[in-house]
């Protein structure tokens, strides 16, 4: 499945690519369209965004959704 959903917190390097997330023997392939730089909390840049904990990946409820994960987890 390709998804063009936003992906945040991730590398430079990976913007505008794809990548694959998998989960629950599922995979999906989605667009980096951009990426929390903070951890200290971001700026009107990063749309006041919240700091970002490493390695954390946020995605679209349709990525969600694709990969079987309930909204509450």
């Amino acid at each position: 499945m390709l998804l063009s959903s936003p992906l945040l917190a991730v590398p430079d390097y990976r913007c505008l690519n794809y990548i694959t997330i998998s989960a629950n023997g599922r995979s999906v392939k989605a667009k980096v369209v951009d990426e929390c730089d903070s951890t200290m909390g971001c700026d009107d840049e990063h749309d006041y965004q919240p700091p970002c904990p490493n390695n954390i990946v946020d995605a679209s409820k349709a990525v969600w959704e694709a990969l079987g994960i309930p909204e509450d987890d």
